[in-house]
């Protein structure tokens, strides 16, 4: 013989109420666990209870929210990047959608291993040329560098994915994870001047990109090695400088020695740029 048990709905709302706790002003609002515990104490030590409870949710808040703030304390602006669009144009080739990590922790800088003295209005061109090489002779789907700096200090947008976004980049070997690589248009073996437009360049985009996850330009950091042809075996956490060179993730001359004796400074003035003292 069926029996009536009434609507789901109505059974489903009885069945969640907690005994008690529609006594106790502002319980409702609090998880099902928490609400049973309040029912099964007195009247006068429950309100107490859900205060107290109340006041650990508003921590729990608070602590949540402290690292987002520190994060945003040492936000450096975004500077003027000429997009990939303006250089490359026609010359784009068909290749995978970007991958992406999950934030950047760490800057590599490289330098192109191309002439110097170069016009500056000759870059697009020059650029053009990098882009070829890299996805032609040597067979890459893009170009490597998330980001390209000339001698006169201007920024071109690199890999593509969004000049905003994590983009994993191709451009040190075993560390393209939760790192941006810049590098400088030329070459920069000892002896061979540094531009001081190109050094504050690379300043500027190492302070905009490791503030979003609020690293420090002149501290250290644990990076995890992908590929044991770096130099450190695949798996092994290396720590490794926020603001590096080419040369402490694997064994090569890049960005060169004179470049390379110009990190120091690049951290300092990414660390200004943050409003770091």
């Amino acid at each position: 013989m069926p029996v009536f048990r009434g609507p789901r709905r109505a059974r489903e709302r009885r069945s969640s109420r907690i005994p008690g706790s529609s006594r106790i002003p502002g319980a409702a609002h609090l998880p099902v666990a928490a609400r049973v515990l309040l029912g099964a104490l007195p009247g006068l030590a429950a309100v107490a209870a859900l205060f107290l409870c109340a006041d650990g949710v508003e921590r729990a808040a608070d602590a949540e929210a402290a690292p987002a703030a520190a994060t945003d304390r040492y936000a450096a602006p975004r500077p003027d990047i000429v997009p990939r669009s303006v250089w490359l144009g026609a010359a784009a080739r068909a290749q995978p959608a970007p991958r992406y990590d999950d934030k950047v922790i760490a800057v590599f800088v490289h330098h192109t291993d191309t002439p110097n003295g170069y016009d500056c209005a000759d870059v697009p061109a020059i650029l053009r040329g990098v882009y070829q090489g890299q996805t032609g002779a040597r067979d890459w789907d893009d170009i490597g560098y998330n980001f390209v700096v000339d001698r006169c200090g201007t920024i071109y947008e690199g890999r593509a994915g969004g000049i905003d976004r994590p983009v994993t980049g191709a451009h040190t070997q075993g560390f393209n994870h939760r790192t941006t690589g810049i590098a400088a248009l030329g070459t920069y073996s000892a002896g061979v001047p540094v531009p001081r437009a190109l050094t504050d360049a690379i300043a500027a985009v190492a302070a905009w990109k490791l503030g979003e996850s609020g690293a420090d330009p002149r501290a250290k950091v644990a990076l995890v090695s992908s590929n044991g042809l770096s130099r450190f075996a695949a798996g092994a956490t290396a720590t490794l400088p926020a603001v590096a060179g080419h040369d402490d993730g694997y064994a090569t001359s890049c960005p060169g020695a004179a470049l390379a004796a110009r990190l120091g400074d690049i951290r300092d003035t990414a660390a200004r740029l943050q409003g770091r003292a």
